[in-house]
């Protein structure tokens, strides 16, 4: 096999890199879209028979009942290596424990006037967990999809999941669902999966947000069902940029570069270094390392066809490179390593220093390895607690707070021209000023009589025009 030779980009002192040299693939493709909305139109109309139907498509297998029976789940606990089960529960252990530090309480504060405001916390009612099957176990996307919705209170968590050609489930999936305490689990995968949690089958409840990774016709359904139902995000080829000196070691940056490349053809890897020694090195290791890997074949692909070396003049370069390339996971391989955590704008997940290896914030690590992909880290998060609960505004005023507040909220109204608005608070304002005491004795004629000043009591000074140059077309 012939060794991957990774792209490289390099820049001058004081030279941006630019998303152009990233070489990202963007948007899903048009074809998949298009597909995708038609499997999620046809199960909306047809239930569980467009499921089934799709089920055997695309699966080649589909059960009786999608819903895998209690017992199977628990019996799965026992059908593995108890050396992996206890893997497991540290997982669970850790997770939980990082998640729990996430949790936001409800909040409220008085004002003087007695006006009470705040936050109140809520848990979703329900979630829908999309778990990777057919060829992939990933028993712990179960647990980073579950045990922070878990903590958030979630009242009911289902978990979907398609099954093999055999009609068989990964009792690695099971036992996972298990000890994360999903509540239900459905042998259904694909676009027509994310379609049955956002508008429910006569089989599979709808559900109030849907997360997890799934490939590209999932990440497609999950767009367009996106608003009539929540989802986590939109997750793109798994990435990795590692940030490094002269004082890392080559052959760990390779093994690193690896864990990211043999998930996926389509997966992306960075290497970022002022050093050009160093990124020699890690080339010449690659070329050592990747024909002993077992899976040689898509490693190479990854790394001839998405990854990159990118040569800066300085440290300062390097860092400004790395938050362009805003990655899902970044290392950092460098002296001062935790000095430059600062430095760092846009990554999903830091990974400081020598020995914080990435796969160990895949599995056990505690953060959640369920990250923001190609470049979105620059304007999203890791999921959390917080995206499995609702934030409700609470607003509650005194008299004496509507009193103090009514006139600027009058104002304004009239200069945006809402007169009911205006009429809304003053209505108020006149009722507890004293001009309706005898409110109860009135006729509703009399208290709806003239109330135009009621709500605009004085005409606003009309505003001046701000002078701006524009061209203006003649014929409008």
């Amino acid at each position: 096999m012939k060794p991957p030779t990774m792209r490289q980009v390099t820049l001058q002192a004081g030279q941006q890199l630019t998303k152009a040299q990233l070489h990202r693939s963007g948007a899903l493709p048009a074809s998949v879209v298009e597909a995708a909305e038609k499997i999620v139109a046809q199960v909306r109309e047809d239930g569980d028979a467009a499921v089934r139907r799709f089920c055997l498509k695309f699966d080649g297998a589909c059960p009786k009942q999608f819903r895998v029976p209690q017992s199977v789940i628990q019996e799965s606990l026992d059908l593995v290596d108890p050396a992996f089960l206890e893997a497991l529960h540290k997982a669970h252990r850790q997770l939980t424990g990082f998640h729990q530090r996430e949790v936001v309480q409800s909040w409220f504060s008085t004002r003087p006037d007695g006006t009470l405001l705040g936050v109140k916390i809520s848990p979703l009612a329900s979630v829908g967990v999309y778990v990777p099957g057919g060829r992939a176990q990933y028993p712990s996307t179960v647990l980073m999809n579950v045990v922070p919705a878990k903590v958030a209170g979630v009242d009911h968590v289902v978990m979907v999941t398609p099954p093999q050609r055999d009609g068989s489930l990964s009792a690695y999936t099971l036992a996972a669902a298990a000890v994360a305490g999903v509540d239900e689990v459905y042998a259904v995968g694909g676009a027509q999966a994310i379609a049955a949690l956002a508008y429910g089958t006569q089989e599979i409840p709808a559900v109030s947000k849907i997360t997890g990774p799934g490939n590209a016709y999932v990440a497609a359904a999950k767009r367009c069902v996106s608003g009539d139902v929540g989802i986590d995000m939109i997750a793109g080829p798994s990435e990795v940029c590692v940030l490094a000196d002269e004082s890392a070691n080559p052959a760990i940056v390779a093994a690193d570069l690896m864990a990211q490349a043999e998930h996926d053809p389509l997966a992306a890897c960075y290497l970022v270094t002022w050093s050009a020694s160093l990124a020699q090195q890690v080339q010449q290791a690659l070329d050592l390392l990747v024909p002993q890997s077992p899976r040689a074949e898509v490693t190479a692909a990854s790394l001839a066809d998405q990854g990159l070396i990118v040569l800066t003049a300085n440290k300062e370069d390097a860092v400004a490179a790395t938050n362009a390339v805003a990655p899902e996971h970044l290392e950092l391989h460098c002296a001062d390593a935790l000095h430059l955590v600062g430095s760092i704008r846009n990554a999903g997940a830091i990974f400081v220093g020598p020995w914080s290896s990435e796969p160990l914030g895949d599995y056990v690590a505690g953060p959640n390895h369920t990250l923001p992909t190609g470049g979105t880290a620059a304007f999203s998060n890791p999921l959390s607690v917080d995206d499995f609960v609702t934030r409700s505004s609470v607003i509650c005023y005194s008299p004496e707070g509507m009193l103090a507040d009514a006139q600027a909220t009058q104002t304004l109204a009239q200069g945006e021209g809402l007169w009911a608005h205006a009429l809304s608070v003053g209505m108020r304002r006149r009722e507890l000023e004293g001009a309706e005491k005898d409110a109860p004795s009135l006729s509703l004629d009399s208290i709806c009589a003239n109330v135009f000043t009621v709500a605009w009591p004085e005409p606003l000074q009309e505003p001046g025009r701000p002078a701006l140059d524009f061209d203006l077309d003649a014929t409008l």
